[in-house]
């Protein structure tokens, strides 16, 4: 690791030094010139201007010269650490720069309008070798940069910031034994004096740079995402100023890599024809990272809790960092297009419709205040100033979940969405719900659409599995039904975003058997909503029927001998009408159906109701998922029994593919007859619901961490989850491994092409509607 980020150092100041180059490059022929009847500038504007800029080169020179052959010549005792003391001594140049450097940037501009041979050097220095020659120099150099001066002059007041973020760095990867912590330490303490001090000077100058008369530009808001470049997905740090959106390296680097004034940007272009494709990561490697996390959290809290060196703790925390980033890198996949006014396009990826709302709302509202165009020089001055403020004093996180934060809630919450009031005309109205996992939103339930009223009731309740959840999101959107004025915006038809608030999980609060009444405010609108919690160890029991009749908690072999059926009732009607109608629904069997509609279809099925199927033909299919998804789960023996459940546990983790596959096929044979149809009944569909994958959304392994505890999770003596309700369950714990197993059992016979059955009447068994 030392030696990777010298290597990035190297490279920086290589870059860097080509900069200062650039800079003296016209310095000479200037000077040259200076003492002919025809002088560009005069000795003392060149001195102004190009002030302490040798001095600076010497001194990354020196250091770049004594750093590269010891990195080429690495060994882990390797000693660098004189270098960083020497260069942070000398930082009394960079103060002589940073004092002359408005003074340096005035002369320029001034300069610049008196003398157009100057202004055009100093607008494009890729020019300058001409204008050397027509001054009658002979200067050859290969250190020619399409910057202008200006952004020139501001690079060593940009250096000062990153070598002190490198130091830190470097300085966390060095052992507290090593000859270069002590030097690297001082160096470290030098550059953030040296830096605390010119924040202190130049904050009265920030305030008071204007945007336009009267106004200060601010940082309104800031944010690690990912944009989308040629196909590929890299780690950006976006600033939202009062007058520019500008987006740069992530981390220790912080080069600008684009910045777009708010007047020139919009989010539409007419001429973008071709759809947005989108670099998918598998759902089962997001799984295995969230899965490492877990670990690595579990494992921080052990350490502390032996009260372990600190050491260990700094590997383990810089492990979370690195799977923390590769989760934030990866997850996103809602596109947020943005122009600038060439027609350029910059496409960011986000978790959820309301991050993309957020940002949209908050540029849209900066741009009516303002429209005016931005300053180079003052955009990057603020951008440092942010950098310096945000990077060197703490660690940004990258998630919402850190290692020492509340583990967040594990279980299902019960959510009735009431009502809404406060608007100002009657529309088409629906509400999504949204809650956070390892710091990412999902969509997990969505209410009918009322149609056209200023009070929808909706009074629908739905139930929502959480994953360590921290936050309940609300959107309220106004449904369209005019597929012309559907537009096609970031790559995606939407419905119009009229409000969106969120409420925070807080076990204290949720730790009641009772409904909480709470009301979100948005956009002057206000939504009631009430809500309930069920812990993880209370909502997994699988409780059998008290009734002797009924369906729901009854063995599965009980029911089929009752109805004389090789597949439950219940299994067929639901997957029919699901077949019917709900094969292109997005999130089929993710989406949480309506409660209350479940409960009623679950009364109906139990009493043996015949107008089932007439009901089932007016809910919506969400509710016919729910159902049937509620009915395994409340099996009180899960499909693949209690008995042989260790066993699929221990096949799946066989490394051997032959041996897994004879394994895992003879445990599935194994099952009672019952339970083996009905389960190659529901895997026939689900692979069919997977072949909608482009339309639905839904994956094979989507679907098998849906129905993966729902089929195998045992009855609560087998289980591995923790029985005391006041601890809460870590997702690193056991629980975490037990329901990865058991979405990788189902995951496992979805992605065999065919089971072979020792019955060779299979399809006739599968689709017989025989009672």
């Amino acid at each position: 690791m030392r030696k990777w980020v010298l290597s990035g150092i190297l490279a920086s100041e290589e870059t860097y030094l080509s900069h200062l180059e650039a800079l003296l490059l016209p310095m000479k022929p200037l000077k040259a010139a200076a003492t002919t009847s025809q002088p560009v500038l005069t000795i003392p504007q060149i001195e102004t201007i190009f002030f302490k800029v040798p001095e600076l080169y010497e001194v990354h020179k020196e250091f770049y010269d004594g750093l590269l052959p010891r990195v080429q010549q690495w060994s882990h005792h390797q000693r660098v650490g004189d270098l960083f003391q020497k260069q942070a001594s000398q930082l009394g140049v960079y103060r002589a720069f940073v004092d002359n450097y408005e003074v340096a940037v005035e002369t320029a501009e001034k300069c610049c309008q008196a003398n157009t041979q100057f202004a055009e050097i100093s607008e494009y220095l890729t020019g300058v070798m001409s204008y050397c020659s027509d001054l009658g120099c002979n200067v050859i150099h290969a250190a020619v940069s399409p910057f202008s001066l200006k952004a020139l002059l501001y690079k060593p007041v940009d250096r000062v910031t990153r070598s002190t973020l490198v130091l830190h760095d470097l300085l966390k990867h060095t052992p507290c034994s090593h000859p270069d912590h002590p030097l690297l330490q001082d160096a470290l303490r030098i550059s953030q004096n040296f830096l605390s001090s010119i924040n202190e000077e130049t904050t009265p100058r920030r305030q008071s740079m204007t945007v336009k008369k009267g106004e200060n530009r601010q940082l309104l808001k800031d944010s690690f995402m990912v944009e989308l470049v040629e196909g590929a997905r890299k780690l950006r740090h976006v600033f939202l100023f009062t007058d520019l959106l500008l987006c740069a390296k992530h981390l220790s680097q912080y080069d600008s890599k684009w910045y777009i004034p708010l007047s020139d940007l919009t989010f539409q272009n007419a001429d973008e024809s071709e759809p947005l494709h989108i670099p998918q990561v598998p759902d089962e490697e997001l799984d295995a990272m969230k899965v490492k996390i877990s670990h690595i959290k579990s494992e921080i809290q052990r350490e502390k809790r032996a009260n372990k060196g600190s050491k260990v703790i700094e590997r383990l925390r810089k492990k979370l960092s690195e799977q923390e980033s590769l989760l934030l890198l990866t997850s996103p996949g809602m596109a947020l297009r943005v122009h600038n006014r060439n027609g350029k396009g910059y496409t960011f990826l986000m978790s959820s419709d309301y991050e993309r709302a957020e940002w949209k709302e908050t540029i849209r509202e900066q741009q009516k205040k303002y429209r005016q165009q931005c300053d180079l020089y003052s955009m990057l001055q603020m951008l440092t100033n942010s950098c310096v403020k945000l990077q060197t004093v703490h660690h940004i996180p990258l998630t919402i979940n850190k290692e020492d934060e509340s583990p967040g809630l594990h279980g299902f919450l019960n959510v009735i969405v009431h009502s809404a009031s406060g608007l100002k005309q009657s529309l088409n109205l629906y509400c999504t719900l949204e809650v956070d996992s390892f710091g990412y939103f999902a969509n997990k339930a969505k209410t009918r659409v009322y149609r056209y009223t200023t009070e929808p009731k909706w009074n629908e309740e739905f139930e929502i599995d959480l994953e360590g959840s921290q936050t309940l999101r609300l959107l309220c959107y106004e449904k369209s039904y005019n597929k012309t004025k559907q537009i096609k915006e970031d790559g995606d038809s939407t419905d119009r975003i009229i409000g969106k608030g969120q409420i925070p999980l807080d076990p204290q609060t949720l730790q009641g058997k009772d409904w909480q009444r709470t009301l979100i405010p948005m956009n002057g609108i206000e939504v009631k909503l009430s809500v309930k919690f069920t812990s993880r160890e209370f909502s997994l029991k699988r409780m059998p029927s008290r009734k002797p009749m009924g369906v729901f908690g009854i063995k599965i072999s009980t029911v089929t001998k009752r109805e004389h059926s090789k597949v439950p009732y219940i299994v067929r009607q639901c997957l029919e009408e699901i077949e019917r109608r709900g094969m292109e629904e997005v999130g089929i069997y993710r989406v949480s159906g309506v409660a209350t509609d479940i409960q009623a279809l679950k009364a109906a099925f139990d009493t043996n109701n015949k107008d089932v199927s007439v009901m089932m033909s007016e809910m919506d299919v969400n509710a016919i998922a729910g159902t049937l998804k509620l009915y395994f789960r409340e099996l009180p023996e899960p499909l693949f029994t209690d008995d042989l459940y260790p066993n699929f546990a221990g096949g799946i983790a066989l490394s051997d593919s032959v041996a897994k596959e004879s394994c895992m096929l003879n445990l599935l044979l194994s099952l009672p007859e019952p339970n083996l149809v009905t389960f190659l009944f529901l895997l026939d569909h689900l692979k069919r619901v997977a072949d909608k994958e482009s339309i639905n959304k839904m994956s094979l392994h989507n679907l098998a961490t849906v129905f993966g505890p729902t089929l195998l999770r045992p009855a609560e003596k087998d289980s591995m989850i923790p029985t005391n309700p006041t601890q809460p369950i870590s997702m690193g714990d056991s629980w975490s491994l037990e329901v990865m197993s058991q979405v990788q059992v189902l995951l496992y016979f979805l992605q065999l092409e065919t089971i072979p059955t020792p019955d060779s009447k299979r399809q006739s068994i599968l689709f017989s509607t025989e009672v």
